[in-house]
């Protein structure tokens, strides 16, 4: 069993990390929003840290 150091690895870092994988996985910009609470598509852009003109263009091109 691998241990982790403490506070090497905290709850936001992996939760941010998961929300990217999502992204990079699956380009869905809505999914992540919804799944990071976020009230505002900006906020999910700026937490993923993507190119605003990107996202909303990717956020356009799907169908909800």
């Amino acid at each position: 069993m691998i241990e982790l150091e403490p506070r090497a690895h905290g709850a936001h870092s992996l939760r941010r990390t998961k929300v990217a994988l999502i992204y990079k996985k699956t380009g869905n910009l809505r999914a992540c929003q919804l799944l990071l609470g976020h009230r505002k598509l900006e906020s999910t852009v700026r937490y993923l840290g993507i190119e605003v003109d990107d996202a909303l263009e990717m956020s356009e091109q799907l169908d909800l």
